[in-house]
């Protein structure tokens, strides 16, 4: 019988994880006072692992910019008290003006989660307006690259060549060559989201709405400005989407489901979408053969919009995904080293380890944080890595404990 050498390190195993995407034009308005069906929180059969919610037109008013600057904006805050009990965190968010991006992820999945960077992209008013434009979070999950990107694109029917300029300037702005990370093109996997505004042509709204009474999308999908411009744009045809069978998601009424019966009865479209993107391999030829590529897949598991909300003019839109893996590091990032016992009247100190490929800013810190955290943020209190390091050797680096 071979002997086991129980100190080798042994392969990954390929992990399955479930991310729920949502993207939502709030339009100014307060959380409702139930998002278990936006969140997925009454399916049984789902058992998310991250939560990845965009939401457009936030209140942004210059009091309410100002109270959502000292303390947590509403809809933050109610992510949070209905996520938090489940064990999930809030591991990044980015605003600008009325755009937010949040991530939330279980508490197990946080060692093998790093935040890169986060980048906000105006385009109104000539790029120097965030009225209009895109929030990004890069972050390395088990050691792939992920972009996420939500974004508000310019409205109304005639404006498609402006939409796919701010889409295309969007992309451009996603560089990170300050973070030594690779272009976003190179990044494993991009989930790219939002009011992206894009109408139907050509149709009158008679024939659209009737279309919509009696569930015939077929000739309204031919019409859609986004999949015509899928068809003529080979970058963006390598984003893909879910199919559409759910019924536009904007105008409506507010507090209805009726679409827009105000004056000037604006035309029902699909303007609120989810697409993503998983890195091109590169071609194999006869001189160099292509290397395996490491197991990374997505495949979609649901595709709808949520049409009992009507806080809104637009209805909410959610995907389900299943990624399926095999993870590049099976060993935390950080590894934090117990030192026994902590007394006010010692002066202690927090020893830990690195992973080979951990990505070192001089920005780290390390934080004290009581049991149920909510958010990185919720620490007791921290310490600077960089300024404070009192010794490094064999891979072990100690930093004075914060008091």
């Amino acid at each position: 019988m071979a002997a086991v050498d129980l100190l080798k390190p042994t392969e990954p195993r390929d992990q399955k994880f479930s991310i729920h995407v949502a993207t939502w034009n709030v339009a100014s308005a307060a959380p409702p006072l139930d998002l278990n069906d936006l969140l997925q929180l009454n399916n049984q059969n789902l058992n998310v692992d991250i939560y990845i919610i965009g939401l457009q037109e936030m209140n942004c008013g210059i009091r309410s910019l100002l109270y959502d600057t000292a303390f947590e904006d509403p809809w933050s805050s109610f992510f949070m008290d209905v996520l938090s009990p489940l064990s999930f965190i809030k591991v990044s968010c980015v605003r600008m003006q009325g755009l937010l991006l949040l991530v939330f992820a279980k508490h197990q999945h946080l060692p093998f989660i790093q935040i890169l960077s986060t980048k906000s992209t105006p385009t109104g008013l000539f790029g120097y307006w965030g009225n209009k434009g895109g929030v990004n979070i890069c972050l390395k999950l088990y050691g792939y690259y992920v972009s996420i990107i939500n974004c508000h694109l310019p409205p109304h029917l005639a404006n498609n060549d402006q939409r796919l300029e701010h889409f295309d300037r969007i992309l451009e702005m996603q560089n990170f060559e300050e973070h030594d990370i690779p272009n976003i093109l190179d990044h494993d996997l991009i989930f790219w989201f939002g009011d992206m505004n894009f109408r139907i042509e050509d149709f009158g709204l008679h024939f659209v709405r009737e279309s919509i009474k009696n569930q015939c999308y077929g000739e309204l999908w031919e019409k859609d400005q986004l999949s015509i411009a899928k068809k003529r744009d080979p970058l963006l045809r390598e984003f893909q989407e879910g199919p559409l069978l759910f019924p536009p998601t904007y105008k409506f009424d507010r507090n209805s489901s009726n679409y827009d019966t105000s004056e000037k009865k604006r035309k029902p479209a699909w303007t609120d979408r989810i697409l993503w993107r998983l890195k091109r391999q590169p071609q194999a030829s006869l001189h160099t053969p292509s290397q395996p590529a490491p197991h990374f897949s997505l495949s979609l598991r649901s595709y709808i919009s949520h049409m009992m909300y009507c806080i809104s003019d637009h209805k909410p839109v959610t995907c389900t995904f299943d990624l399926e893996m095999k993870p590049l590091v099976s060993a935390p990032l950080i590894t934090l080293i117990p030192e026994g016992l902590w007394t006010m009247e010692n002066d202690m100190v927090i020893s830990y380890s690195l992973a080979p490929d951990f990505l070192y800013s001089p920005w780290d810190w390390i934080g004290l944080y009581k049991v149920g955290l909510r958010h990185i943020n919720d620490y007791m209190t921290y310490v600077w890595v960089g300024d404070n390091q009192v010794s490094s050797s064999d891979g072990l680096n100690q930093v004075p404990a914060p008091s």
